[in-house]
């Protein structure tokens, strides 16, 4: 049992708030995960440069000089922003698989959390309201964001164990239920050079949507076939550079619900999750459908995309 959350703003005045709500949507979640608790959110870029959101246990130590000395190793200009345990390393966008190599070499504790031009990634363990303290969430603005609050199941309860899991640029996943069959598709999604650090079942189905994506899927495609790829129960939340999509299994027995105004498109694992969101009394609300794919997109016309799988 996990909660998740997520909210796309189709309204920019409510940008600055995105942080803040995404906070209360979590912390209510707090009963449905206490292990620990992350969140994804989508803010400014700036063209050409790419973010790498990286943690460590020892951040005093691993911080310090990190931007000069990974700029030394890249021959690149390195820009740091330290938040309690992670950073956001901001770096021209070619040099970003560098970078990976050069913080092994130079600070082998620090682990990459998410990489992308607008994503950063932050998650620990502990509650969900010391979580989003630690890192100051409610201060944080941008277009959209999902998060989730974990009860470990598959997994021990660690850092690199918490949601959302980032496989791809821009990309992450937040993941309520099981995959029973993550194992094997580990096996085959590393022999395919998707990058896959944990034994968590979820981080397997990040790597897949990776995967289908790099062969040319769309999202709602790499969603629809996961609906016959991937074996358990599962109700995803994906995070994407311009929007989000959900999916639950044919069986859907993880609870979801959804809510949809001129202002917004929100999810939470239970409707208290909502509550608080502004003008949600007059809410369009729903329970997604089994087997069915939604996604919203601030590049595509119309906003909602609803796919129904065969």
């Amino acid at each position: 049992m996990c909660g998740i959350v997520g909210l796309f703003l189709k309204d920019e005045s409510l940008q600055p708030e995105l942080g803040a709500m995404l906070t209360d949507m979590l912390v209510t979640m707090t009963d449905r995960g206490p292990d620990s608790a992350g969140i994804a959110i989508y803010g400014d870029g700036v063209q050409g440069r790419t973010k790498l959101t990286v943690q460590s246990d020892a951040p005093g130590d691993d911080f310090t000089g990190l931007d000069a000395d990974l700029g030394t190793a890249l021959s690149c200009d390195v820009a740091t922003a330290i938040k309690d345990t992670h950073a956001v390393l901001t770096l021209p966008d070619d040099r970003a698989e560098a970078a990976r190599a050069a913080l092994r070499a130079l600070r082998r504790d620090v682990r990459v959390m998410g990489h992308g031009t607008t994503l950063e990634i932050y998650k620990e363990v502990g509650l969900p309201k010391d979580v989003a303290a630690r890192f100051d969430l409610s201060s944080m603005s941008g277009t959209h964001g999902i998060g989730h609050t974990r009860m470990a199941t598959e997994s021990a309860v660690t850092t690199m164990g918490a949601h959302p899991f980032n496989t791809g640029e821009d990309q992450c996943l937040v993941h309520n239920g099981s995959l029973s069959n993550h194992n094997s598709l580990r096996r085959k999604l590393r022999r395919a050079g998707v990058h896959i650090e944990t034994e968590n079942d979820t981080e397997v189905g990040a790597a897949y949507l990776t995967w289908r994506m790099r062969n040319g899927a769309t999202l709602g495609e790499a969603l629809r076939s996961a609906l016959d790829d991937l074996d358990g129960f599962f109700t995803f939340v994906v995070g994407t550079r311009d929007g989000f999509g959900v999916v639950r299994d044919p069986i859907a027995c993880k609870p979801a619900v959804m809510a949809e105004t001129d202002r917004y498109v929100a999810f939470g694992s239970e409707y208290r999750a909502l509550v608080s969101l502004p003008g949600i009394e007059t809410a369009r609300v729903w329970e997604p459908e089994p087997a069915t794919v939604y996604f919203w997109s601030h590049d595509d016309a119309p906003t909602t995309l609803t796919e129904r799988a065969a």
